[in-house]
């Protein structure tokens, strides 16, 4: 069957190469929008998946927030207040608060200053994402981190030792992280102190709290305590803020329609492109499929037939997108725009494949190769 599939695609090989060209420009499109959306959503959650998730698995909140890249202050006292908590073993305060940063040719930047207490350092960076230097460097004096990606927005490097302006207040780059970056803006990392301090942030507030479980409790449990016991705040599992975040973003802001729309679109192109070539590649071997009807080849075999054709039609065109898309992710990761694809995004991208190719030819050649009667091919 395999073979006889293969000898039907090299007959025609132009309409056979036009089908396969389709199938990749479909799924290449698909995959690229795929990554994109991969790309942003890490972005959308990057202030809580850069921090130590490990050590605070809760956050705290207040009641109404559901983005954590939005961080109404609280009230310091808090984190003595919630140590007393069943299930609590530590609590660490947070500061994130936005400012502008000055480099030495004069060029401005919105950040985000992110500050919390050494050695631990719970809002990041994690150890993972450091490209140059110690994170204890951070305990400086003027010490703040700067994003490896975020040159190209500065446009001015930020190697270690270069001097920074923080709303008028010197600062120096003393650590560079890679690929710890948000949605909000750039990340500069530094401890409580100077981030209150670089951000005249009061003394007296805070704009989260992390949360370390003891041993031998569940987090959801821990979650569930804090809320019952504390008025006005909300305590969240650090991973589920980290995915509400991600939801609420991508509604509100319609990337997610945005992006679906256009993954649809390519779906629906696909599907009627690839599957009308495939009925005039059908129509054009008509007289064929009529031949092996008369010799005793029956519809069900014309069927298994064909879509042998188009499942070797998806592979080939799987392989070749999937090809041009690590090169496409390898080449915009240089540029900052990082991300991977999961093996269930491959295997989302394939049935998709699969079903452009397959369903299609269903849709269009086969009903129209059934209907054949073998008496045609004879008649002039």
């Amino acid at each position: 069957m395999i073979a006889t599939a293969y000898r039907f695609i090299r007959y025609d090989k132009v309409k056979s190469i036009g089908v396969i060209i389709g199938i990749v420009v479909s799924i290449f499109l698909i995959g690229q929008q795929i990554g994109v959306l991969s790309f942003l959503t890490g972005l959308m959650g990057g202030l809580v998946s850069n921090s130590r998730q490990d050590i605070g698995q809760i956050w705290v909140v207040d009641n109404i927030t559901r983005n954590a890249n939005e961080l109404p202050k609280l009230n310091e006292s808090l984190v003595r207040e919630l140590r007393s908590i069943e299930g609590v073993m530590n609590t660490y305060p947070i500061v994130v608060s936005g400012a502008s940063v000055k480099f030495e040719n004069g060029k401005l930047a919105p950040v985000l200053i992110i500050g919390s207490e050494s050695p631990l350092f719970i809002a990041g960076p994690k150890p993972e994402s450091i490209n140059e230097g110690d994170l204890l460097s951070l305990n400086d004096d003027e010490a703040v981190s700067a994003e490896f990606y975020d040159q190209s927005v500065f446009d001015y490097p930020v190697k270690l030792g270069t001097r920074v302006e923080i709303n008028g207040k010197s600062a120096t780059i003393k650590l560079q992280t890679k690929n710890a970056r948000g949605f909000a803006g750039s990340f500069f990392y530094t401890t409580l102190s100077k981030a209150r301090y670089y951000t005249s942030f009061p003394e007296s507030k805070v704009s989260t709290i992390a949360i370390q479980v003891k041993p031998g409790f569940a987090v959801d449990e821990v979650v569930n305590n804090i809320n019952r016991s504390v008025y006005g705040i909300k305590a969240w599992n650090a991973e589920k803020l980290r995915k509400t975040t991600v939801s609420y973003i991508t509604i509100s802001s319609n990337i997610g329609t945005s992006i679906g729309s256009l993954v649809i679109f390519a779906v629906i192109s696909g599907f009627f492109i690839i599957g009308l070539t495939l009925y005039s590649s059908a129509v054009d071997r008509i007289r064929d499929y009529g031949t092996l009807k008369a010799i005793g080849a029956t519809n069900q075999y014309i069927t298994r037939l064909i879509l042998t054709q188009s499942f070797l039609f998806a592979v080939t065109g799987f392989i070749i997108a999937m090809i041009l898309l690590e090169g496409f992710r390898a080449g915009v990761s240089n540029a900052g725009l990082v991300f991977s694809y999961s093996i269930i995004e491959y295997a989302v991208l394939f049935l998709v494949t699969v079903f452009i190719s397959v369903g299609s030819s269903l849709f269009f050649s086969i009903r129209t190769i059934n209907n054949v009667e073998p008496a045609a091919v004879f008649r002039g």
